[in-house]
């Protein structure tokens, strides 16, 4: 193999590009050793995340050529793109038309989320979720005792006061890291953040519980239901059937904000839902137009370059009164076509991430984009189905065999994440370590059950099913065998 089909550098190439790391110079280099210093001590450091297929680590897209193409624009043009300022460019008008676009690949109606806006990644869009949510909440519970309320204004405890809230939860099943970051950052805390799900499968809620806290806590705790739609471990929905629906009915009778964190479970909105073979998945989306708030990561399946997130929001007015950019009357613009994002988001100064976005839309459309998530989800599965069928390795979570289809041990719900371990306990302690020392591939480690675990998440837009499927199972092999 060449250098270039290993994902990870080697560890001298990582010792000497460490040892070429410079101190500031007295005098610079200018720009063409400047250049040759990059390339040549600097870039053999770096792995091939985005470049490679078999990067499976997180959810770590790449970055079609496209969208490669349109960030070195980005970088050329150097637009900050915060105020709408459509007399002077037309930065906010591209943004605008890539949401637009976003929202028609996910089957989402333009008029309903008039909240968008591209952040810098699921974690800044959460924080948005949660910010929003907060204020909507404790707003409802003030309303309801006939007051008027405003975090943005008055702030967290000032307001939590008047409205007489003692506190805010927030409701999940198996929440991202991310989502508890974000309750942290807008001062709602870790412990905020309480697990309703079943006891059998805590991704799926336990509607019996979540009713009860709801109830419970009714006129003195302010909500906020926040719904994994593809869990980071493994990748399943917290929502099926009717669940969105049923959710909705209880935000409305308590006055709780529901918010979907769907960081890389947004793009399964781009299949069909004439599919069969992706029904399972196709179901764990349904609904979730009825969220007062959702976060995406195009970053992610969309496959444009780091670093780039989506929050859509129905509640616009609602978003001015929490991100409004308050006091400075220089940044004001008297254009409502577009609201100016630094009203509506956390940035005063953004990059350009809208141009790659809308390259890549631009260049794959709606059945480019299916294509891409066919072959990542048909990965999927025949890595879990080779799994499920080598002794040594063991497919989690532990899917019994379906009824009609004993062969496929619930193989439809596999989405673009694959969980497992190896069997044998001290060969499954170093299992990822074995795996990523090949160089070949590189997988993520975690946890399940308090056990090691190792977890594949296939996201980059050059899978090859069957060529990827061979490097794989030579790989998960030799370690195997390299074990005895």
């Amino acid at each position: 193999m060449s250098n270039n089909d290993y994902v990870l550098p080697s560890r001298q190439a990582l010792d000497r590009s460490r040892s070429k790391l410079l101190s500031l110079p007295q005098q610079g280099l200018r720009l063409d050793r400047t250049k040759q210093h990059l390339q040549d001590d600097i870039v053999p450091g770096l792995n091939r995340s985005s470049q490679s297929p078999n990067f499976y680590g997180f959810v770590t897209g790449g970055a079609t050529p496209s969208a490669t193409h349109a960030d070195n624009l980005v970088t050329l043009h150097d637009q900050n793109v915060a105020v709408h300022l459509p007399t002077d460019t037309i930065a906010t008008e591209v943004e605008d038309a890539a949401l637009r676009m976003l929202l028609d690949l996910f089957r989402l109606p333009e008029a309903t989320w008039k909240h968008r806006i591209l952040t810098t990644g699921a974690t800044a869009s959460n924080i948005l979720g949660m910010a929003c949510g907060r204020e909507y909440a404790i707003q409802q519970i003030g309303k309801r005792k006939g007051l008027e309320v405003s975090v943005g204004e008055e702030g967290l405890l000032e307001a939590c006061a008047k409205a007489g809230v003692e506190n805010v939860r927030i409701l999940t099943t198996v929440p991202h890291s991310s989502l508890v970051k974000a309750a942290s950052v807008v001062g709602l805390g870790r412990g905020s953040v309480v697990e309703v799900g079943m006891s059998q499968g805590r991704h799926h809620f336990d509607f019996q519980l979540l009713e009860e806290k709801l109830r419970e806590g009714a006129g003195k705790t302010a909500f906020i239901v926040a719904v994994s739609c593809a869990e980071v471990n493994t990748g399943f929905f917290a929502t099926s059937g009717g669940d969105m629906e049923k959710l909705r009915d209880l935000c409305d009778q308590y006055g709780t904000w529901l918010h979907v964190d769907a960081a890389f479970g947004l793009q399964a909105r781009v299949l069909s839902p004439d599919e069969p073979t992706y029904s399972a998945i196709v179901d764990g989306t349904r609904g979730i137009e009825l969220a007062d708030s959702i976060t995406g990561d195009a970053h992610k399946l969309l496959n444009v370059p780091y670093d780039c997130g989506i929050f859509l929001s129905r509640h616009l007015a609602l978003a001015t009164q929490v991100f409004q950019n308050a006091g400075a009357a220089y940044l004001n613009t008297s254009a409502a076509d577009i609201p100016s994002p630094l009203n509506i988001g956390i940035e005063n100064s953004r990059r350009f991430r809208a141009l790659p976005v809308y390259a890549t839309l631009t260049a794959h459309g709606r059945e480019g984009y299916q294509d891409i998530l066919h072959r990542q989800i048909d990965l999927s599965r025949a890595i879990a189905n080779f799994i499920s069928q080598t002794s040594g390795y063991e497919l989690l979570p532990r899917i019994p065999p379906s009824f009609d289809k004993p062969k496929e041990q619930g193989l439809s719900r596999i989405y673009i994440v694959v969980l497992f371990r190896a069997i044998d306990d001290s060969l499954n302690r170093e299992l990822v370590q074995r795996i990523n020392a090949t160089r070949k591939i590189f997988v993520s480690g975690t946890q399940w059950d308090g056990q090691p675990a190792a977890r594949f998440a296939v996201s980059n837009w050059q899978v090859d099913v069957e060529r990827d499927l061979e490097l794989i199972k030579t790989v998960l092999t030799d370690v195997l065998s390299g074990s005895k």
